[in-house]
């Protein structure tokens, strides 16, 4: 599970690193979405180690917190970018 959280939990980084180097507003949006679907994983694993007891759920509150706040900043990306037309 470990593995999975740090895969799935550094890959927002790159993803977003490469959506600013995209070729089109379509591949900008694709690869912020590629970003979200990570962060979405990553906080089922969240969820599923503080609901199985693995971890104390105070030493992950800080830990859901940003990947909340993250989801949320790359979801209102997603929406303004895909709303907007290439010129």
């Amino acid at each position: 599970m470990s593995g999975q959280i740090v895969r799935s939990g550094t890959s927002p980084a790159p993803n977003y690193a490469e959506a600013r180097g995209a070729e089109s507003r379509k591949d900008f949006v694709h690869k912020l979405k590629i970003g979200l679907k990570e962060l979405n994983e990553t906080r089922i694993w969240l969820r599923i180690i503080v609901e199985s007891d693995m971890l104390p759920a105070y030493l992950m509150t800080d830990l859901q917190t940003e990947c909340d706040e993250l989801c949320r900043i790359l979801a209102t990306s997603i929406k303004t970018a895909a709303g907007r037309t290439d010129t």
